[in-house]
């Protein structure tokens, strides 16, 4: 980024009063900042600045008080960071890139929060971190010509929710204040700018109703009260807006923006893009790596140009649309081409794929919905019905993920059968922005959904199915590459959500018992209540998909990419990271591979000898599912094939998942697409389909079914 830079505005920064420290008060003075027309202002830090891009409050406020300044903002917040410890995809960079790739003239960092869990013996070497990490910075030039200002944030205070199920927020708060004194402290004496924002949010949380989710990540108007502490504290009282609406507009072009930055800094299948698998090649010795930086370069590009219509809306201007040159997208050629016209593929109709179908003895197939009924039916993911009978179903159009010249559409569907008839005649989008949606679970009259790298909570609040809560509840979760991202959601029987992730990924999540992390493969468990959040299966899969529990709570996961099965609570035993268990064996000899669902059959709508039979979908060489009968076996289990439900001789059969639906019908997704993989096929190969999608149901014949 470029920009013109004329004599600085200077501002007075207050150091306010400080929290006490063991019964004692810190002192409180004034330090120059300064900003300077054309800055780049990047922040780093934790949640605490991470979640601040989804908001847009502080940049829209400076954005719209200094209009002559032309700032540019980048948000480098990652959650979990702290000075010492950036867990990241390989490859990713480190902050000095980021920063010298942004030009930065002003540091805004937030740290402490993450820190203060290593308690009163962390203190000294927490100081000892921060002086470090002062001097490096500005020891840089990463404009090119002179170091970077920079100013420390305190962490905020927990706010006490009143929640019996949450820690006590005197005992957060009690650890955190010595972490805010240990800033101030350096910071006066390295003469850096510190802003306290503990002192002044502990009376702004008393005053408000809740302005967190759990007393320590901020929704979005904690972020508009945080923004404007903020402000004040480096730039005195705003004046009130001549046109409040402007500020709004300002907000509404920050977040188009962050959006687009978000997906550069935090790109998608990481591991394609800049990590092991970008250096691929592919026809005429194309790699991941020459397609997706150039993807990299038109997110730069777009981000820059919006920059340019926030400054032009923080004038009064109205800029339709952002102004400036971005880069093409470099076309791929595809290394698996169809039999069609031009190398096209041929796909059978929804219908007629039934033709291609054997189903078990006794049951038979009819199509639910597809793309032809349903053009938003496109890659589906994950399924699973709600209280009301309705299937909702995660789509994933952008599949492998998001390129700068399409939509952002991936979506949640719910698929209604209205007239009873075994198909469904009903399509609504409940939300239809989201990016990969690689799993999801109903809890608290909402959905938990993954949109990697944030776990989302979404709601529907008056009753027309259409979320309009959307809140992240976790950030960090890895997204090194999407075909191994948070899936196969459940809830436990002890109201716990598990997911699972696989290798090349290295998630680092903050909670509020301090950082969960982990590399490579785990399962995951989340408890939504008391936002617990920990590595409940640490092992090396290599990538886990499906994870079901019986009717005794005993639960099985599959490490996908071997379809390799486990009796999972021999090996979910605690290990502090990045420990993991070893040797652990599957519980029966599996015989084609990967799997990519489970499901165990419970219904009355199927003979005896199906009941408590272990399903699984597997999408290579054997494309069907699969159907093994449990047996004891000492204290764990074995298994015996048995028919399968269903195999398809179709090529673009790809089996995702399975669920009993209400009517005691066995329901599954196809993704049907010809090409899977993201080692074997270049991540934009032409051939990886983004129109199909089927639902498909089991039944009985003769059977009635269950009412």
């Amino acid at each position: 980024m470029t920009a013109t830079r004329k004599l600085p505005v200077i501002f007075a920064v207050l150091l306010m009063a400080l929290p006490p420290v063991a019964s004692g008060q810190a002192s409180s003075g004034k330090v120059s900042f300064r900003l300077s027309e054309g800055d780049h202002i990047c922040l780093l830090g934790n949640a605490l600045a991470e979640r601040m891009q989804h908001h847009g409050w502080l940049e829209a406020r400076l954005q719209s008080r200094f209009s002559d300044l032309n700032l540019s903002f980048r948000n480098l917040g990652f959650s979990a960071d702290t000075l010492t410890v950036q867990q990241r995809t390989a490859g990713f960079g480190t902050w000095d890139d980021y920063l010298n790739r942004n030009e930065a003239d002003v540091i805004f960092a937030f740290f402490g929060y993450v820190e203060s869990f290593a308690g009163g013996t962390g203190i000294d070497r927490f100081k000892e971190n921060l002086s470090t990490f002062i001097d490096h910075t500005r020891g840089q030039t990463y404009n090119g010509s002179t170091p970077p200002r920079l100013v420390l944030f305190s962490p905020t205070p927990f706010e006490d929710l009143r929640d019996p199920l949450l820690p006590p927020a005197a005992k957060h708060n009690a650890r955190l204040g010595p972490y805010v004194h240990a800033m101030a402290e350096v910071a006066a004496q390295k003469g850096v700018p510190f802003v306290n924002l503990f002192a002044p949010l502990v009376s702004t949380y008393a005053g408000a109703s809740s302005l967190t989710l759990n007393g320590v990540h901020l929704t979005e108007e904690g972020n508009e009260a945080v923004a404007a502490v903020i402000e004040e504290s480096l730039f005195g009282i705003a004046p009130s807006p001549e046109d409040p609406a402007r500020v709004e507009r300002v907000r509404g072009a920050v977040l188009e923006k962050n959006l687009v930055w978000f997906n550069r800094y935090r790109a998608t299948d990481g591991y394609n893009v800049y990590g092991g698998r970008s250096s691929l090649a592919y026809v005429d010795g194309v790699t991941n790596f020459d397609i997706l930086q150039q993807e990299m370069a038109i997110l730069d590009a777009t981000a820059n140009a919006i920059d340019r219509k926030i400054w032009g809306l923080a004038q009064g201007e109205e800029l339709a649309k952002p102004e400036g040159e971005i880069p093409p997208i470099i076309p791929v050629v595809t290394n698996r081409p169809g039999e069609g016209p031009g190398g096209a593929h041929i796909f059978r109709d929804g219908g007629d794929a039934v033709a291609a179908m054997t189903p078990a003895s006794g049951m038979e197939v009819n199509l639910f919905a597809d793309e032809t009924l349903f053009p938003e039916l496109v890659n589906p993911v994950q399924m699973a019905w709600d209280t009301r009978g309705r299937l909702w179903v995660a789509v994933w159009p952008t599949y492998p993920h998001w390129a700068p010249d399409g939509e952002m559409n991936d979506k949640l569907l719910i698929l209604e059968d209205t007239d009873g008839d075994g198909q469904a005649d009903l399509c609504t989008p409940f939300v239809e922005d989201l990016h990969n949606p690689t799993g999801f679970e109903f809890w608290n009259g909402g959905v938990l959904v993954a949109n990697a790298p944030d776990l989302l909570f979404l709601k529907d609040t008056d009753g027309d199915d259409k979320a309009d809560i959307r809140q992240p509840v976790l950030h960090g979760l890895s997204s090194g590459d999407t075909h191994h991202s948070a899936n196969s959601f459940v809830l436990g029987p002890d109201g716990a959500l598990y997911f699972q992730e696989g290798v090349f990924h290295q998630s680092q999540v903050e909670s509020i018992y301090g950082p969960v992390r982990n590399h490579d493969a785990c399962v995951w468990r989340f408890e939504p209540r008391t936002w617990r959040v920990e590595r409940y299966i640490p092992y090396g899969f290599a990538n886990p998909h499906g994870h079901v529990f019986d009717a005794w709570g005993q639960d099985f996961v599959t490490d996908g990419t071997g379809n390799v099965n486990y009796f999972a609570l021999p090996f979910s035993g605690h290990l502090d990271p990045p420990a993991k268990h070893r040797g652990y064996f599957p519980f029966f000899q599996q015989r084609s591979r990967p799997c990519a669902a489970t499901e165990i059959l419970s219904s009355s709508h199927f003979p005896e000898e199906n009941q408590g039979n272990y399903l699984i979908a597997n999408v290579i060489g054997f494309q069907g599912i699969f159907q093994y009968q449990f047996q004891d076996d000492g204290s764990g289990f074995s298994a015996t094939e048995v028919e399968p439900i269903v195999f398809s001789s179709d090529p673009n059969f790809r089996p995702s998942d399975i669920e009993i639906g209400p009517d005691g019908a066995l329901y599954f997704l196809d993704w049907h697409n010809p090409i899977i993989g993201h080692m074997q096929h270049h991540l934009r190969d032409p051939s990886r389909d983004g129109d199909h999608g089927r639902v498909y149901r089991v039944t009985v014949k003769g059977q009635a079914l269950a009412r």
